[in-house]
């Protein structure tokens, strides 16, 4: 398996057959097992085997395949799944921080992120300093002898602002801090964020991996020693595991991953440069113009520019709202990496709790309009969404 292309991983690494020699994963929907004897019982408590399971909240067949084969695509050591990926970066923040620890994080973070690093964390005794993620002196400065951990987006939501990992894992390293990424944005097609020096790589696999909207999932990678050890411990028992359906629904999505996101990532270049100079727009935002001002480093982290534009639109909220609501082929919704476009206001929605200073901080302006590309025709894409901005 190791010489494997990615396609073939993401169709066949991890999979495991049952007596019946099943074509398709199995779904094995069981909250327990059984044992053979009551000294079976006890062996598999004293310690689990490479294929054993003793309760679904641990661990389960359906779900180990979907972790193996996530880990043989990112070439991580092990992966846990999770409920989603609020629950994933969750579990890897507390099981890395305690009382007494400090970590640094990119300012520009998702709500919910955030709410995690700036209300929970100081809740239980752990000191946050949030910085400007694309200015490597800012982390240097912020580096202290309790640095545990540095948290970032590899392209931040909704500005699609770039992270040098190198850089930041350079400096976190020297004070011996983690690097948690949540590598959402960059899909896990276009970066290898282990491979660039991040100790442990989030992603929320209801975007891509399904990709198809259909439900909940999360997934955390990393070394064998943090997931199966500190990570393991703390998800197993609060209980953010993911359902074993979730899990097969997910196998199904990373057997298309690969043909979806390049296709859509196409598709997002020749909207993004098509739209480019329209008397509507003050700013187009895609990493993967020449324009974005961190086009050279996007190029030297990642494969392509991603599935998500954003557009800001001439004549602020008002504006936005009429080229949203005139759009005929792209949904208004909050998630991001379907195969249905979807087109999103975040300054109302998913960064609405932020106060107007903070967005102003991030420049997520009321103009803000985040586009995440789909399988439709990009011509057709284009047009809607060039029709949509004359009502703007």
């Amino acid at each position: 398996m190791d010489n494997w292309n990615t396609r073939t991983k993401l169709v066949h690494a991890g999979t495991r057959r049952s007596q019946y020699g099943e074509l398709s994963e199995a779904i094995y929907l069981t909250q327990g097992f059984v044992y053979p004897s009551a000294e079976a019982a006890q062996a598999r408590f004293d310690e689990l085997g490479d294929d054993e399971f003793i309760y679904a909240r641990y661990g389960n067949p359906t779900v180990a395949m979907f972790e193996d084969r996530i880990a043989a695509l990112e070439e991580a050591e092990a992966a846990f799944a999770t409920a989603s990926g609020m629950a994933a970066v969750n579990g890897a923040l507390f099981a890395l921080l305690e009382a007494g620890d400090h970590i640094v994080a990119a300012k520009a973070l998702f709500g919910s992120c955030l709410f995690i690093v700036e209300n929970l964390l100081p809740k239980y005794g752990v000191e946050v300093t949030l910085v400007d993620g694309s200015d490597l002196s800012a982390w240097e400065a912020a580096m202290q002898p309790n640095t545990k951990v540095c948290f970032f987006e590899t392209l931040s939501n909704p500005t699609l602002e770039a992270v040098d990992i190198i850089g930041v894992a350079a400096i976190a390293h020297k004070v011996g801090a983690k690097v948690v990424v949540d590598n959402v944005f960059a899909t896990p097609i276009f970066q290898r964020a282990l491979s660039l020096g991040a100790d442990v790589v989030i992603y929320s696999a209801t975007k891509h991996i399904d990709g198809q909207g259909r439900c909940l999932g999360g997934v955390v990678l990393g070394d064998v020693d943090f997931i199966r050890g500190p990570l393991e411990m703390y998800l197993k028992h609060t209980g953010g595991a993911l359902s074993p359906f979730n899990a097969w629904i997910m196998l199904k999505g990373l057997e298309t991953m690969d043909l979806r996101v390049r296709a859509q990532a196409a598709s997002a270049l020749t909207i993004a440069k098509a739209l480019q100079g329209h008397n509507k727009l003050a700013k187009i935002i895609y990493p993967g113009l020449e324009g974005h001002p961190q086009h050279a480093l996007v190029a030297s982290q990642m494969e392509a520019g991603g599935t998500v534009i954003s557009l800001v639109v001439n004549g602020g909220k008002d504006a936005a709202f009429r080229m949203l609501d005139a759009l005929k082929i792209a949904l208004i919704s909050n998630n991001l990496g379907d195969a249905k476009s979807i087109v999103t206001h975040p300054a109302t929605t998913t960064h609405s709790r932020l106060s107007s200073e903070q967005l102003a901080d991030l420049g997520i302006g009321e103009g803000l309009v985040r586009f995440s590309v789909g399988l439709e025709d990009a011509g057709d894409l284009l047009a809607d969404i060039t029709q949509a901005l004359n009502h703007a």
